[in-house]
């Protein structure tokens, strides 16, 4: 079996190579009384007047969104959002194997400069930062200084192609 084979057998076997699991025990009536509602609503309420708070009572701080719009993948040029999702998935397993980060993919079906610096603002509060992947040159430039300009985007935002 070559290298390709392979990697179609392991993807299929695998379905994707992240998953989201539960951080807080939900097993119980009073576990979800304090991880869900009513609980919930003491740590939502500090946030709402500090929003700051919500990098300590979440796991915002330690979440980095990796945005594509599947315009320079790898060596594989423009082949859309969705087929540049094994590479984001990818690129959210190295974070976790390598720096302990939880990362998450967002396959964003824009070109359009403007359409993704919008959408990532508008997804900027759930995120401790923005790791730009395979958007092709010279917008990936372009849409990181947008977003450094926002004054609505107060996270780190870097790419490295």
């Amino acid at each position: 079996m070559d290298n390709n084979e392979l990697a179609i057998k392991k993807h299929t076997e695998w379905q994707g190579k992240i998953e989201v699991i539960a951080r807080a025990p939900v097993s119980t009536k009073e576990d979800l009384a304090i991880a869900y509602t009513p609980g919930v609503a003491a740590p939502c309420l500090e946030i709402s007047d500090d929003r700051d708070l919500s990098y300590r009572y979440t796991r915002r701080s330690n979440l980095v969104a990796v945005v594509t719009d599947g315009t320079a993948v790898l060596g594989l040029g423009d082949i859309g959002p969705e087929a540049g999702m094994p590479v984001m998935e990818g690129k959210c397993a190295l974070f976790k194997a390598f720096g302990d980060v939880d990362a998450f993919p967002l396959c964003i079906r824009s070109k359009d400069v403007d359409d993704i610096v919008n959408t990532v603002a508008l997804l900027a509060g759930s995120f401790g930062g923005v790791n730009l992947e395979d958007i092709s040159a010279p917008r990936c430039f372009e849409i990181e200084k947008k977003l450094k300009e926002r004054e609505d985007v107060d996270i780190p935002i870097f790419h490295d192609d």
